[in-house]
């Protein structure tokens, strides 16, 4: 039986009950006050023998009626009450046919099913972002793999057709592109690996990951005749140390490349809060639009002339600390500054022991 049946057939057998309750009552209640018998003209007359040949089909009636009411009225409640629930089901089909972009937009007070219409809607909107944020993200990887694919294709049709080229610049150069090709392979796979949260948790410090991940880019820095300044308290928090030294070292190397050409700095630092801990990684730079900097976590974008270089990344820097610190239960805030360059800060919750010793 459908949903609707059900409840009518509750309502009407809820209605019958509560009528043959009262029919009894009132039973009772006559045969408590109206005398067996009465002394007539003309005799002994039997007033509860009356009684019942008057009351049992008055009452059949009344419960006769009742049901039918009972069934008419209790079909068009339930046909009312569950319209909504009609309307979310037809959106539900409607979703899983591919169509994300229909809303219910249930009318009315805040009841159940305005809070299921609600939810729903919700969860829509963020499921129709989320589609069409990895459509232009499988465009994007597939645009940039192709790349290096169509340039090793011509640089090996070069070497075919002309057998006199010199191999050692060929190779050179095959070399160069492969390895692109590599490091963007590598850091989707990364990404992915972040995105579905399939890491063990440890207890880490977020401090020595920040140390870490600024000596190991320090000769890059150095060679670009850039600063870099560190600064920090303890902060404990609970990750995977190589996910989360992977966010250190692709803030790092952001800061270092996208900074003024001579006589640059990036300060780094650490802190610890009651309910989270923070790592900040600021640079000097060119001056950048909020617009910009709304953008950049996207995959493959790399802002206003940031040109390729022999460490530019392959445009998925930031979008995998973002990733990073989602799977962290993290926040990543981009914050353009006033005199040029970007302040990247990253919230993590400290770890459990450490709050309560707090």
């Amino acid at each position: 039986m459908s949903v609707r049946l059900k409840l009518t057939l509750s309502y009407a057998g809820f209605l019958m009950l509560a009528g043959a309750l009262l029919l009894a009552a009132v039973w009772v209640f006559l045969l408590r006050y109206v005398p067996e018998v009465i002394d007539t003209i003309g005799g002994i007359r039997t007033l509860k023998a009356d009684l019942v040949r008057a009351f049992a089909p008055a009452a059949a009636a009344v419960l006769a009626f009742l049901l039918v009411f009972g069934l008419l009225g209790g079909w068009i409640l339930a046909g009312s009450m569950l319209a909504p629930l009609a309307r979310i089901t037809h959106a539900t089909r409607l979703a899983a046919n591919g169509s994300l972009s229909h809303r219910i937009q249930l009318e009315g007070g805040k009841d159940e099913f305005r809070e299921l219409a609600d939810a729903f809607d919700t969860m829509l909107a963020r499921l129709e972002a989320h589609v069409a944020e990895q459509r232009r993200f499988a465009a994007n990887a597939s645009h940039e793999l192709r790349t290096p694919l169509a340039i090793t294709q011509t640089l090996l049709d070069v070497a075919r057709n002309d057998l006199n080229r010199d191999t050692g610049e060929l190779v050179d150069r095959l070399h160069f592109v492969n390895t692109r090709a590599i490091e963007l392979t590598e850091a989707l796979l990364l990404l992915s690996r972040a995105d579905q949260r399939s890491f063990t948790r440890e207890h880490v410090d977020l401090s020595l990951i920040a140390e870490e991940a600024t000596e190991t880019l320090l000769p890059l820095a150095e060679k670009r005749g850039l600063t870099i300044e560190t600064s920090g308290d303890i902060t404990p928090t609970i990750g995977s140390y190589a996910l989360l030294l992977q966010m250190a070292t692709n803030l790092m190397h952001n800061a270092i490349v996208h900074n003024l050409a001579e006589q640059g700095t990036v300060w780094v630092t650490t802190s610890l809060h009651p309910k989270t801990v923070v790592l900040t990684v600021e640079n000097t730079g060119e001056k950048l639009s909020p617009l910009l900097v709304s953008t950049l976590t996207e995959p493959f974008q790399r802002g206003t002339q940031r040109i390729r270089g022999d460490h530019s990344g392959v445009g998925l820097g930031l979008a995998i600390v973002k990733s990073i610190a989602q799977a962290h239960d993290g926040i990543l805030t981009l914050i353009p500054r006033p005199a040029g360059g970007l302040c990247v800060t990253v919230q993590l919750p400290v770890a459990p022991d450490q709050e309560q010793d707090r």
